[in-house]
């Protein structure tokens, strides 16, 4: 007999009956959910879109769930008001799917992107990226990327090696999503499949600065959201830590961007969808997501003074010599686990994942997949109890 709830679902709009809706309401530039690629097919029963799927998906799984103790910038603080990784992705969520609604581009597909953009970060964000980027170069790896990782994880980690299936322009959009990167405006590259999806990670892999745009408008948005997302909120955060003063930030930004973080972000957002462009059915132009010249000459110049001033400043870095000293002491010490076999106990190494996985991955690699997905207490647990000395909050 089927459940009550599921035969309530018969009174719902069809999935049909949605993507006629989204066809009438989005732009003819925008991702249709009829349009979402897969690697493999799927009969699905229900009235989830693709993308609302994908969202689903990445939410639920335990890569995301791991969120929770992820540093952004600030990692070590006893102060549960500072930005974890968790309410980043959430912001940009926010943020790009504002910016979406106004465009009238797929809000699901934002969402999803979004969501997933930085799932594959390891603990203590950048800096342990970079630890990590550099055990691998030692180990003939290629110097760990965390959007790569995001893939990786979504597409083949999860589920003991299965993956969730996700569609091609999600995957693509965390894939381009690179942030850090200033521009004034984004185009999509669009025509790509999971054939081109695959060369352009093995490329990435070889050669980091390899420049990659997302397929769609949608992942431009969200590409551009990343830094609308963190640019004041990490202001926010270093003025609550006293490590800059609010009359520190240059005056040209404030008179014109704004004094907090909701101005700014208010700011950069009209700017972006005032100066947008999306075009209309028939336009052989792929449009582009951007802000005017003068907001983004604002933008650059406060991203310097963020690095100058907050991500570089010494009180930042203060633990990292300790946290360094950690990523090379528990790298050594799983991959000496592997080799001999001893791979009983509390963490599994990755072990019992799908044949297929463990038939193509070097121990090292498997070592590396394994402490990328490490929260930051989780890391300092397995750094305590393999010896080493271990930053406290303060």
């Amino acid at each position: 007999m089927m459940p009550a709830a599921i035969s309530q679902a018969n009174l719902l709009p069809t999935l049909e009956h949605l993507n006629a809706l989204e066809e009438e309401r989005l732009s003819p530039a925008a991702t249709l959910s009829t349009q979402a690629l897969r690697r493999e097919g799927e009969e699905r029963i229900g009235y989830r879109q693709a993308f609302a799927l994908d969202a689903d998906r990445i939410i639920h799984s335990r890569a995301y769930t791991r969120y929770i103790d992820k540093t952004q910038v600030f990692c070590l603080i006893a102060n549960d008001h500072i930005t974890h990784r968790v309410l980043h992705v959430q912001l940009v969520s926010r943020i790009a799917r504002t910016i979406g609604r106004f465009l009238a581009l797929n809000e699901d597909l934002i969402e999803a992107i979004a969501l997933g953009h930085d799932i594959g970060h390891p603990p203590f964000g950048h800096d342990g990226e970079n630890f990590l980027a550099d055990l691998c170069t030692r180990h003939n790896l290629p110097p760990f990327q965390h959007n790569i990782q995001s893939v990786r994880f979504l597409n083949r980690l999860e589920r003991k090696g299965r993956g969730w299936n996700l569609s091609l322009q999600t995957l693509d959009g965390i894939l381009c999503h690179d942030g850090e990167i200033h521009a004034n405006r984004l185009s999509p590259c669009p025509d790509k499949d999971f054939e081109r999806l695959d060369q352009n990670l093995e490329r990435k892999k070889t050669d980091p600065g390899f420049k990659l745009a997302p397929m769609t408008l949608e992942g431009c948005v969200v590409r551009m959201a990343d830094t609308v997302a963190y640019i004041g909120r990490d202001i926010e955060d270093a003025i609550l830590l006293k490590l800059i003063s609010r009359s520190d930030i240059p005056s040209r930004c404030t008179e014109q961007l704004g004094k907090s973080n909701g101005e700014i972000v208010y700011t950069l957002v009209t700017d972006l969808i005032a100066n947008s462009f999306i075009p209309a059915s028939g336009e052989k132009d792929k449009g582009y997501i951007g802000f005017s010249n003068q907001v983004a000459e604002l933008l650059k110049e406060l991203k310097e003074f963020n690095y100058s001033n907050i991500y570089l400043h010494p009180q930042t870095k203060t633990n990292l010599p300790l946290i360094q000293n950690c990523y090379e002491t528990l790298f050594d010490r799983y991959l000496l686990m592997l080799q001999d076999g001893k791979t009983t106990g509390p963490v599994d190494l990755m072990t019992d994942m799908d044949p297929a996985y463990l038939a193509t991955h070097t121990p090292a690699a498997m070592v590396c997949d394994f402490i990328a997905g490490m929260t930051d207490n989780f890391f300092l647990m397995q750094a305590a109890d393999a010896g080493c000395q271990v930053p406290e909050k303060q």
